[in-house]
Order: structure tokens, then C-alpha cells, then sequence
């Protein structure tokens, strides 16, 4: 009973959070535009500067260990079938098969991951090594394919495509905020520079924004609406048959929240014959569910925002018996 209360206050903020944003959007209190406005001020300023803060004050070294190996083989594994999966089951684009890569194995490491691994494993040691494991590694590969899936070629002559493709790539860490920001974190902490205290303080007021916005952006998204206009791609993929939709998020969560921590319990496991605790921290930083950051980048490249959405929520909602099934079955003892 202990482990489910545990779960059970963690998951609450998200369910409170994003059951405001779906009050809040139904009420209109906010205006038409509210979830573009939001998505934008999260991707924009409240997640970079979140993540700048974070990276800039870790041990970049933290993540080379054998348990980032075991999380790290899942990830990967269930991020290219889902990249595949996206392309060949659904028949999306390059941009809308890396959200489907993200959904499938980008996991809610910070605001669902702390607290259960602090009232799981007893201390959140390995989920800070996931977190710059995602934002420096997972992050800008996802980033650089929606680069390329959504502006390679756009507003120019004929027969430039390529060069566009190779320009946009190299700029792409200025123009992209959140890639910026971490890069300037790693900067920071590679330099053991320390910020000033005004600058330092104002960067984790933006970046507590971060996550209550984002779950709120998510909770406006729940309002059934119609589609907002935009290329003739678009409104094609948004009008697809909703039994190809909900397949689409069905295999989106089995990969999460099924094969990504199987896979880490068998590379951990009999592979790397990982000790019991860490093999659990493993395992069950795995099975946590997809980040709403699949979302807000969605929303931010004008993609079809329902499969991460409704991924989001669908895996929120199972996991909850996947991390419960996790703790029982390997042990809550400590190291």
C-alpha cells in the first residue's frame, strides 16, 4: 500500500494540472488562442531556461556508467521502432515519425520520474543522469528531424534543397532554444563557471513554469475542436480514420511502457548482471510514461498534435500498473 500511495502522489500533480487546463480551455477564460500562446511560452523561454539550469549545475561525466548502458539500449531500440512504425504502419512524414519516435521512448524523467524514484529507490541519482542523457543526446536527434521534416527547402528556389538542408542544420543549435540552452548549460558547468545569484534565481522562476504550463497546455489540447488551418499535409493526416488513430497510440504506448523497460530488464539483467537495486532503477526510470514534451514540440513544428497527446495521457495511465508491477517484482530494497 506504501508503494501505490507513493505512486499515487506523484501521478496527482499531472492528473490535477491537466484536468485544470481541460477546465480552464471548456470555460474559455483564456481566449482562442490560449494553448498556442502557452506552447509557445514553454518551448520558448520556461523549458530552456529549466533546462539551462539544470545542465549547467551537473557533472556532465554523471551518465558514462553500466546502468545508462541497460537504460540507454532501451530507449534506443524503442525510439527506432517507433520511427519506423510511425513511417511504415501510418505512412507519416519524416518530422511526424520522430514525434512518434519521441512518444514511444522519451520518458516524463523530471516531474513524474523524481518523485517516484525518490519514494521507490530512496534518491534521485539516476533519474538526474536520464534527464541530461535525454536533453543532450535524445533531444537533438529528435530536434534535428523535426528540423528537417518540417523547414528543409521552405521559401526557396528549386534545385537548393540540399543546400538548405546542410545550412538549416549547422544553424539550427541558434535558431532552436532548446538546444541553445543546453549547449550554453554544458558550456557553463564544462567552464565551472557560476552564475550570479540574480541571473541564476531567474532562471529557476522561468523554469518552474516549465512543467504546470506544459500540463496545462496539454489539458487545452482535450477540447474537441476542429482543426487549425495549415498546409493541405496537415489537415490530410488530421482526417485520418479515428481506428488508425487509436492504433497509432496503442503502439506508441506498448512501446513505452511495455518494451522499453523489458528491454532494460534484459540488458541489465542477464547482460550486464546489474545489483538488484540498480537493475529496479533501471527498469523502472523505463516504464515511466511518454514526457508532454512530445507534445509541446508537436505543437510548436505545426504537426498533428493527437497521437503525442493522446499518447501522453494514454501512458500516463498505464504506467502506473507497469511501475507498480515493477516494484513489486524486483524489490524496493536499497543499495
Amino acid at each position: 500500500m506504501t508503494g501505490m500511495h507513493a505512486l499515487l502522489s506523484a501521478f496527482a500533480p499531472i492528473w490535477i494540472l491537466t484536468a485544470i487546463g481541460y477546465a480552464v480551455g471548456r470555460s474559455g477564460l483564456l481566449g482562442a488562442q490560449a494553448e498556442a500562446v502557452l506552447g509557445r511560452f514553454v518551448f520558448h523561454v520556461a523549458m530552456p531556461a529549466a533546462l539551462f539550469t539544470m545542465v549547467s549545475g551537473a557533472r556532465l561525466d554523471t551518465f558514462a556508467n553500466s546502468s545508462m548502458v541497460a537504460f540507454a539500449a532501451g530507449t534506443a531500440l524503442v525510439c527506432g521502432l517507433g520511427f519506423l512504425a510511425a513511417g511504415r504502419l501510418f505512412g507519416r512524414g519524416t518530422a511526424d515519425r520522430a514525434i512518434g519516435s519521441m512518444t514511444s521512448g522519451y520518458v516524463n524523467s523530471a516531474n513524474l520520474g523524481i518523485p517516484v524514484a525518490v519514494q521507490v529507490l530512496g534518491d534521485a541519482s539516476f533519474v538526474a543522469q536520464i534527464i541530461l542523457f535525454q536533453v543532450l543526446l535524445v533531444s537533438p536527434v529528435i530536434l534535428a528531424l523535426l528540423d528537417s521534416g518540417t523547414g528543409a527547402g521552405a521559401g526557396t528556389k528549386p534545385g537548393s534543397g540540399k543546400a538548405v538542408v546542410f545550412r538549416r542544420m549547422l544553424t539550427m543549435p541558434v535558431r532552436n532554444p532548446i538546444i541553445m540552452a543546453s549547449l550554453l548549460g554544458v558550456a557553463v558547468s564544462a567552464l565551472g563557471l557560476r552564475l550570479p545569484h540574480a541571473l541564476a534565481h531567474s532562471c529557476d522562476l522561468l523554469g518552474a513554469a516549465a512543467v504546470p504550463t506544459a500540463l496545462i497546455t496539454l489539458g487545452l489540447s482535450l477540447n474537441a475542436r476542429p482543426a487549425a488551418p495549415g498546409s493541405a499535409e496537415l489537415a490530410q493526416l488530421t482526417a485520418r480514420p479515428e481506428r488508425t488513430a487509436r492504433a497509432e497510440v496503442v503502439v506508441a504506448v506498448a512501446l513505452k511502457t511495455l518494451v522499453q523497460p523489458l528491454t532494460a530488464l534484459a540488458v541489465g539483467g542477464p547482460l550486464l548482471h546489474l545489483p538488484e537495486h540498480q537493475l529496479l532503477a533501471v527498469v523502472l526510470c523505463s516504464a515511466l510514461p511518454t514526457a508532454q514534451n512530445a507534445f509541446i514540440y508537436a505543437q510548436q513544428y505545426g504537426l498533428d498534435t493527437r497521437p503525442a497527446r493522446n499518447a501522453v495521457v494514454a501512458s500516463t495511465v498505464v504506467s502506473m500498473g507497469t511501475l507498480s508491477l515493477a516494484t513489486w517484482t524486483l524489490g524496493t530494497t536499497g543499495p
